[in-house]
């Protein structure tokens, strides 16, 4: 019997199939609904773009060592100091807290009313 080392794509087959197999294995599927790990576009674009900007751009990595490390790097320039377009080109941590601080003080502003 020949084999192959090929890639097998989680929305190849049955989805019940693929769900019970999860379940027999007692695996939680990471995102989507309960049974559901097929909606992942988002980290499905974030992988890719992590992998464009960071993976593919700086390698080739000698080690994993060096993999991680840049990659705790990244991580932490991605939700600290990335500035983006659509949050009114402030970092990710910075518009996070400014809306808290905002609703925060819509709250405190209700409860003094009462």
């Amino acid at each position: 019997m020949k084999t192959t080392n090929r890639r097998v794509n989680q929305t190849c087959g049955s989805p019940i199939r693929y769900s019970e197999r999860l379940s027999e294995a007692e695996i939680v599927a990471s995102v989507g609904s309960k049974g559901d790990s097929y909606d992942n576009a988002l980290a499905k674009s974030f992988n890719g773009l992590y992998k464009t900007e960071l993976i593919h751009r700086k390698g080739p990595w000698r080690n994993i060592e060096d993999v991680e490390w840049a990659t705790l790097n990244y991580v932490d320039w991605f939700n600290n100091r990335r500035i983006h377009e659509s949050l009114d080109y402030v970092p990710p941590v910075e518009f996070e807290a400014h809306y808290y601080h905002s609703n925060e003080s819509e709250t405190l502003a209700v409860l003094e009313m009462i």
